[in-house]
């Protein structure tokens, strides 16, 4: 099938070398330049594991990018994976979405064939309520008659976001009518007969809101193993023996139960909000995700007054291991090193930190948060009176020597990464 993309962010980049390997001509419709540029030279945008040799691969053949809305007059399908960031109070801001699907109305064709798909993560009711106006508005169109329209929510995790796509747990379609649930049939077939996915067909609605209900879960899911994880170490037990028991149980399972400094990046933290948000609009309290994020917002806290119980750090240099949210990912939004730096400016400390691929996206992301940035894991402890694990690079684990070349050998690890061992005092964050 012939494809368009309008965004190039990460998911729609992901989205486009992904449908590329799959077979599908893909053209990336954005705005910036530089981006659109990039793409057409065989060269990732962003950093994610097997994305540049997608690129680099299918450039110039089955996908490219243009800055030109019209391209989409050349394909059976459009996805709109357009950023939805956070206003003030957790809701969405639409406002990039609707005018992303303005634009695609003005070009449009009217043949009653081509069908609109929302990637993006919108609240429930969205689809209807602005994108589809938008697009009728811009255009003079119908939908239903002049082209059509669906719900395919992403469920990419930044770090394993290719590997997310083409082994997905599920792949979800939210539609109204047939023809546009046949149409997205084709678009995923070769994904569904290699993988054996199972393919979810719902409305529009209740496509939007398994995103948030997805998400939301897991969020939640993170922050009782945190909550029990603090427990746990007020009764000086192993939080970590403990999830590896009840994960055993098929009722809990296994994964999510990594207790430590709590979640981040750019999915939990807007998608939580955003549905505490809308939930609050339709007079509804959701206590439940209110305490997760409270949860999740004391961790850093906790981390560095563990530290505070081996060393007064006014003064003094503390190394920061781990800038971006995760590892695998230079994704740096929604990090808890912006917390734990910012605990230890006010604390008085000299921040040393470092990160295998995030220092740049990090000064760029949080330009106020000051901190040396250095070269190596081992420039960082050298001469620190204190360390702290923020991000839970292999990297890190494999630090042994290092540690002997700090001033004063105190540890504190808020992801489970470091080993215990002789001339350092260790402390876990909930272990």
């Amino acid at each position: 099938m012939n494809v368009s993309i309008v965004g190039s962010g990460y998911v729609g980049t992901t989205l486009a070398a992904c449908l590329a390997d799959l077979g599908h001509d893909v053209v990336n419709v954005d705005i910036d330049e530089s981006t659109v540029a990039a793409i057409n030279d065989g060269d990732a945008p962003i950093h994610e594991p097997g994305l540049a040799e997608r690129i680099e691969r299918h450039a110039g053949d089955r996908l490219r990018a243009t800055t030109d809305y019209a391209a989409v007059r050349e394909t059976d399908a459009t996805f709109l994976a357009l950023p939805t960031p956070a206003n003030d109070d957790g809701s969405n801001d639409l406002s990039i979405m609707e005018a992303g699907a303005r634009s695609l109305g003005e070009v449009l064709p009217s043949d009653g064939d081509h069908l609109v798909i929302v990637k993006s993560t919108v609240i429930p009711g969205s689809t209807e309520a602005v994108v589809t106006p938008a697009i009728e508005e811009a255009g003079d169109l119908a939908v239903g008659e002049d082209f059509r329209i669906a719900m395919n929510p992403e469920f990419l995790r930044m770090g394993t976001a290719v590997a997310d796509f083409m082994d997905p747990d599920k792949i979800v379609f939210g539609a109204t009518d047939e023809r546009a649930y046949e149409t997205l049939d084709r678009l995923y077939e070769p994904l569904v007969e290699e993988t054996g996915a199972p393919v979810v067909r719902t409305g529009l609605r209740e496509a939007e809101m398994i995103k948030y209900a997805n998400n939301s879960f897991l969020a939640t899911k993170v922050s009782l193993i945190n909550e029990l994880g603090n427990i746990c170490k007020e009764y000086g037990v192993d939080a970590y023996e403990v999830a590896d028991a009840i994960g055993l149980d098929d009722r809990i399972g296994e994964r999510f139960l990594r207790s430590g400094l709590g979640w981040g990046g750019s999915c939990f933290p807007k998608d939580v909000a955003a549905l505490i948000a809308a939930a609050e609009d339709a007079d509804y309290d959701p206590e439940l995700l209110k305490a997760g994020v409270n949860v999740n917002d004391r961790q850093p806290e906790r981390l560095l007054s563990l530290l505070d119980d081996h060393v007064d750090v006014a003064g003094k240099q503390v190394a920061v291991l781990g800038l971006s949210f995760k590892p695998g990912t230079d994704d740096v939004r929604g990090t808890r090193a912006i917390p734990v730096i910012e605990g230890l400016h006010e604390r008085g400390a000299d921040v040393v930190a470092y990160d295998p691929v995030a220092v740049e996206s990090f000064r760029e992301y949080a330009p106020d948060v000051d901190f040396v940035a250095a070269d190596s894991a081992a420039d960082a402890l050298t001469g620190a009176h204190g360390a702290v694990v923020v991000t839970d690079w292999d990297e890190f684990a494999a630090l042994d020597d290092e540690f002997d070349e700090m001033a004063t050998p105190v540890v504190v690890d808020g992801r489970h990464v470091v080993e215990r061992r002789d001339g350092i005092t260790y402390e876990g964050l909930t272990w």
